[in-house]
């Protein structure tokens, strides 16, 4: 680290230690900004610059598929008989097959246990992030932060596909999150998850499926979200139907519960 260096302590964007057990080392160097945590050894660098005298500053550019998130995804266990299943079944969720994106990772030492997804582009399938569903022992959720996105790579453009792509030939079933779309999963499958209401609105249109399921959270971001993608994809001569609990403030995990009950 260079003499102009400084250090700034914050929380682990993976394991969440914060204090002095994750160290954020900016540097005026050509390293740029440096992260490691001693807890977990995450670590990376974030190359942004600052190119201009007046200290503009690029747009941002994220960080590739790295070592780390590859670990911890060929380190996950599969789904089926782990706690997450376990979780996603409480929800009244349907389990995903063996082969989509959607693992186990089992507790280690202070980290809690989590279901797993991988995150990739929706157009070319290329990985760029991970999602963290961080639960308790007895398969509930964890009470702070439960759902985690790994830092500095990029959610926009992503989907997870609990469906592979060879399961999925002329239609799809989309939703925001995970247990929506694998609640909805009972009666429309292949599904996937769109992680929020911004990529479920800006879902791109995809070669080769004519049929689209949206299944909307009943909010005022989820419907706006669903019904901008049904837009573009009916304009574009593809059939689309958008599902919508009854209810205001409900999705399709909501609703299964309920009914459940």
């Amino acid at each position: 680290m260079s003499a102009a260096a400084k250090t700034i302590r914050g929380p682990c964007p993976v394991c969440a230690r914060g204090g002095r057990d994750s160290a954020l080392a900016t540097t005026h160097d050509e390293r740029g900004i440096v992260t490691y945590c001693h807890r977990c050894h995450y670590s990376e660098v974030d190359n942004h610059r600052v190119t201009a005298p007046g200290g503009s500053v690029p747009a941002k550019t994220y960080r590739p598929w790295i070592e780390l998130a590859d670990y911890l995804w060929h380190s996950a266990e599969p789904l089926q008989g782990s706690l997450a299943a376990t979780y996603l079944k409480r929800r009244g969720c349907r389990l995903p097959p063996d082969d989509g994106d959607l693992r186990f990772l089992p507790a280690r030492g202070e980290h809690p246990a989590a279901m797993l997804a991988r995150v990739t582009d929706a157009v070319t399938a290329a990985p760029i992030s991970l999602h963290f569903t961080r639960l308790n022992a007895d398969a509930t959720k964890v009470a702070d932060r439960p759902k985690l996105l790994l830092a500095g790579h990029r959610k926009s453009g992503g989907v997870i596909r609990l469906w592979p792509d060879e399961s999925v030939t002329r239609g799809l079933a989309i939703s925001e999150g995970i247990e929506t779309a694998l609640a909805a999963a009972h009666g429309s499958s292949p599904v996937w998850a769109a992680i929020d209401a911004g990529n479920l609105g800006a879902f791109p249109l995809l070669d080769g499926i004519e049929s689209l399921t949206i299944i909307a959270d009943h909010d005022d971001a989820g419907l706006s979200a669903a019904n901008n993608c049904a837009r573009r994809w009916a304009n574009a001569g593809r059939e689309v139907r958008v599902a919508t609990p009854r209810i205001a403030g409900m999705d399709a995990a909501d609703l299964v519960a309920e009914v459940a009950a």
